[in-house]
């Protein structure tokens, strides 16, 4: 059964933390700060600004991705690398990430990154 990469898992994060401002670890190191995140069922994400590793580029991963959070240390883990991370489709400020993404882009990002990570 393949699981939504549009929510968070119960198991890595609590309903009502804000994510904003957490480092965003991938499997090969840093990539950034979340900028902004949406918790809606279907539509979860978080925008991640990837300064200075990408300069002045934002990266909008899906809450699906995420394979654990360290609320001491403000951290997500994400399980994608950080070249996987970097070759996904561009991410447009102009996406109204407060209601979600729209249907278009999240159908690119699904097919890009595929289900949530075993």
């Amino acid at each position: 059964m393949a699981e939504d990469i549009w929510g968070f898992d119960p198991a890595h994060y609590t309903v009502g933390t804000d994510l904003t401002g957490y480092q965003v670890e991938a499997t090969d190191g840093s990539i950034g700060k979340v900028d902004e995140a949406t918790y809606d069922v279907g539509s979860a994400c978080v925008v991640v600004n990837c300064k200075p590793w990408l300069i002045g580029k934002h990266v909008l991963l899906p809450a699906g991705l995420i394979t654990g959070i360290d609320q001491e240390h403000e951290t997500i883990h994400v399980g994608r690398s950080k070249d996987q991370i970097k070759g996904a489709p561009e991410y447009r400020r102009t996406e109204d990430v407060m209601g979600g993404p729209d249907t278009a882009y999240r159908d690119v990002l699904a097919t890009y990154y595929g289900r949530r990570p075993l």
